[in-house]
């Protein structure tokens, strides 16, 4: 049976959306440089999606499946992994495992996200051609609000990576119909066999961050906890723990009296709520952001701190938390938090990067009692770190914090622990801190960077950008011909900007006010398609109004038959031989022409400007 072309471009659109975001977090989990910068697949999407629809071929969707299959398979086989140390300015927790070279994995994966997005959005283009174009623009921004949102409320529900590729595998079927050959059987069939090997380990947990392995070490009798392929938390009795990791409990020695509530940001696996209940707390608030990682606490710490009547926990992000709560304090940790990765690709915040600005600090002074206090502590890799978090307290508190620093080795660099009282009596410091050199300005909720030095980008960073544009122009002039000839559509460049602005202001904005969750930065992906929809029945609505004014100024004939140019007006398709006798300031309202120097409808072009940097729908010239 041949589907609808208003179904097909809805499961096309999907499809480009689903697999766009479904390619984020797969290639995060496995290339921790692509943890720090989805962005870099996010716009390989673009790419291919532009491309796509800039040279419709709808022979090119016959071979989506074996190009997806191919990035999936290169990206498990031959994972690759980054040193923290990726730049003097900026800081990566993370550590060099092997792999591919960098130099190599990173461009070959660009290459085929884009090459991939780039085969659906022809097929996606062709069918959007043959549709009136504001009804293809309203199926396209609803193909993708479906997509996210199917998406998100999989990786909510924790759904494993072969979900994912059986959605897509059934989204492929039902699209190529009885046009299925072996050829895209086998792709299919190769795009499952990764995803399945990944989803079928038992050891192996998908949460909606992280890719989180759980490995048993019976020698030292603990757990490691490895999220995104590098290590992050272990889970071991507390006694063990504080044994060999005396940081731990730094904090509640460097207090003059034994807290009673403590609140731990980053409770993870619940090793700092067990040391808090060990030193005699009376209630602890546990808030941690991934369910995952809360619930390997419950299931697997073998203190049970998250079963104790004494522990109320909380699946939040840390700020958000601080900034719902009235509750007052007398001790508040930041234990160990780093994320390991962005909240999102149209962004470049990390998870905790709210959690460290000069206001986050402030807040969560105003959450302590008169004689509580305030600690955080991590390997910071870098002295200036150290001393930026460390100035940052002064100004937030106004007098210096306690710095007990103890350096593990040459790649993690100081590990430092950062305790400071709302007053200066509350903490047992002889030596306040001391800056080593020149102290960094604190991060701020305008500048919420606290692992980049400076304001200023990083080297490699406009190299990777200047080398992106560079293959998007070449790709461009490959596919369309000369760029000259587009310059009339240059408002439409502007718009897009503007409504691409619109989104990562959204995803910035809303992880301010309501927290980096997952669920969160979802709500901004469909709310602003949702803007994108109500842009596009506004323009179709003004259409109508416009045509039907000159239909009531139009005289009938003298045999009493409307012109019939009238009888186009009411039509929603017209036949061709009606459509050609209508002059053309009247075709101009009903349809844009997509011809180099011809007539564009000013409602469906703003529309489809928001659109072209939008995943899953783009401008079609």
């Amino acid at each position: 049976m041949k589907l609808d072309d208003r179904l097909r471009l809805f499961l096309l659109s999907f499809l480009l959306l689903f697999v766009e975001l479904a390619l984020i977090r797969w290639t995060a989990a496995y290339v921790l440089y692509l943890s720090y910068f989805t962005n870099f697949v996010l716009l390989g999407s673009f790419l291919g999606i532009g491309l796509g629809f800039l040279r419709p071929r709808e022979r090119w969707f016959r071979i989506s499946p074996l190009l997806l299959a191919g990035l999936v398979a290169l990206v498990y086989f031959f994972p690759t992994k980054l040193s923290h140390a990726a730049g003097k300015g900026v800081i990566y927790f993370g550590a060099h495992t092997g792999g591919a070279p960098i130099w190599l994995a990173l461009p070959l994966i660009f290459v085929v996200a884009t090459l991939s997005l780039m085969t659906i959005a022809a097929q996606a283009a062709t069918v959007f051609g043959r549709l009136a174009p504001l009804t293809a623009y309203r199926y396209d921004i609803l193909g993708s609000i479906a997509g996210v949102g199917t998406f998100a409320l999989m990786s909510l529900a924790g759904a494993t990576p072969i979900v994912w590729g059986a959605v897509a595998t059934v989204v492929f079927l039902v699209l190529y119909g009885r046009s299925l050959r072996w050829l895209q059987l086998a792709g299919l069939a190769a795009l499952l066999v990764p995803l399945a090997l990944s989803s079928f380990q038992s050891n192996l947990i998908w949460s909606p961050y992280y890719a989180i392995k759980v490995i048993k070490d019976p020698k030292h009798h603990s757990i490691r906890i490895l999220v995104n392929g590098i290590p992050h938390q272990s889970i071991e009795p507390i006694q063990q723990r504080l044994t060999h990791s005396p940081y731990y409990l730094r904090p509640y020695l460097r207090l003059r009296d034994r807290p009673k509530d403590v609140l731990v940001v980053g409770a993870g696996n619940g090793a700092d709520v067990a040391v808090a209940l060990r030193r005699g707390a009376q209630h602890v608030d546990a808030v941690e952001i991934d369910p995952k990682l809360l619930h390997l606490g419950e299931t697997l710490n073998p203190n049970h701190p998250y079963s104790d009547p004494r522990v109320t926990t909380h699946i939040d992000d840390g700020r958000a938390f601080l900034g719902r709560t009235n509750k007052h304090y007398d001790l508040i940790v930041f234990a160990l938090p780093d994320s390991l990765t962005l909240i999102a690709g149209q962004s470049s915040l990390r998870l905790e990067s709210y959690l460290f600005t000069l206001e986050a600090f402030r807040s969560a002074r105003a959450h302590l009692k008169p004689h509580g206090a305030f600690a955080m502590y991590n390997f910071y890799r870098q002295q200036w770190l150290v001393d930026r978090f460390a100035g940052s307290l002064a100004k937030a508190f106004g007098h210096p914090p306690c710095v007990d620093e103890l350096r593990e080795s040459a790649q993690l660099g100081p590990m430092a622990n950062l305790t400071v009282g709302r007053a200066l009596s509350a903490v047992k410091c002889a030596n306040p801190w001391q800056p080593h050199g020149d102290v960094p300005p604190p991060a701020t909720d305008d500048h919420p960077f606290p692992y980049l030095k400076g304001r200023s980008l990083p080297g490699f960073y406009l190299l990777t950008l200047a080398l992106i544009l560079a293959v998007s122009f070449g790709s461009v002039r490959v596919t369309a011909g000369r760029i000259g000839p587009m310059r009339s559509y240059l408002d439409l460049f502007f718009m897009g900007a503007a409504f691409l602005l619109l989104e990562a202001k959204s995803v910035v904005q809303f992880a301010l006010l309501f927290g980096t969750t997952w669920i969160v930065n979802a709500l901004v992906f469909v709310g602003v398609l949702l803007a994108v929809l109500l842009a596009i029945e506004t323009a179709a609505r003004m259409r109508e109004r416009l045509l039907d004014d000159r239909v009531r100024r139009e005289p009938d004939r003298s045999d009493g038959r409307r012109p019939a140019r009238v009888q186009l007006a009411r039509a929603r398709l017209p036949e061709p031989a009606v459509r050609d006798r209508v002059p053309l300031r009247l075709r101009a309202l009903r349809r844009p022409q997509v011809s180099r120097g011809s007539r564009r409808e000013p409602g469906a072009g703003y529309a489809a400007a928001a659109a072209f940097f939008f995943p899953g729908s783009t401008w079609r010239k």
